[in-house]
Order: C-alpha cells, then sequence, then structure tokens
C-alpha cells in the first residue's frame, strides 16, 4: 500500500472511530449480544469487525456507559448488553453534538440545506 492509501485509510479510520461509537451508544438502547449488535449495525449500514466491536464493548462498559450481563440462551451463555443511566444521558449529549457538528460540516461544504 502507498503513502496515500496508508494515509486515507489512517484518516478513514480516525473519522469512524467517533462514529462506531455513537452508533453503538445508539443501538444498544435496545439489548444486544455481540452477534445480534454486529448484525444490526450492519442490517442499517454501518459494517464492524469483532476484532473492533468487542473492545469497544469492554471500553464503553469500563467507562459506565454500558451495564452487561451473562445469560444462557439458546442452550449458549451470552453477554448481554444495554446502556447504563449514564450511557443515555451521555448518548444525548453526544448526538446533540453531532447533530451540530454534521450541520457544521455541511455548512463549511457549501452543502446547507
Amino acid at each position: 500500500m502507498g503513502d496515500r492509501e496508508n494515509l486515507f485509510e489512517n484518516l478513514r479510520l480516525e473519522l469512524r472511530r467517533g462514529c462506531l461509537t455513537l452508533a453503538t451508544l445508539g443501538q444498544l438502547r435496545q439489548e444486544h449480544y455481540g452477534y445480534t449488535l454486529r448484525k444490526a449495525l450492519a442490517d442499517r449500514g454501518l459494517v464492524i469487525d469483532e476484532s473492533t466491536l468487542y473492545p469497544l464493548l469492554r471500553r464503553l462498559e469500563v467507562q459506565g456507559l454500558l451495564v452487561s450481563q451473562w445469560r444462557e440462551e439458546d442452550k449458549r451463555n451470552k453477554r448481554f448488553y444495554r446502556l447504563s443511566a449514564l450511557g443515555e444521558q451521555m448518548l444525548t449529549q453526544l448526538l446533540a453534538e453531532w447533530q451540530e457538528l454534521n450541520a457544521s460540516i455541511h455548512r463549511i461544504l457549501g452543502q446547507s440545506e
């Protein structure tokens, strides 16, 4: 991969990182375990690898934004995640921030509504 491709990939990953956090928090307004969360995000156009999702879930739980619980389903133990009360507050604030940023970018690029 050339320098230009490496640069693009690094910038793309940086841009996606915050979006993945926001999307994951948004999707976890409803309880999911890892596979159903990945599928729900992918069905809505946001593909996320397991190697990215599970560390993200652990980080969000350590930060107090998610709570999880091991339960048996279909004779298998699965870890179910959902937003905590703090996670719900942060999601509301982050969505407002994202909407402001998105509107600003549209204005900067001359694509205002």
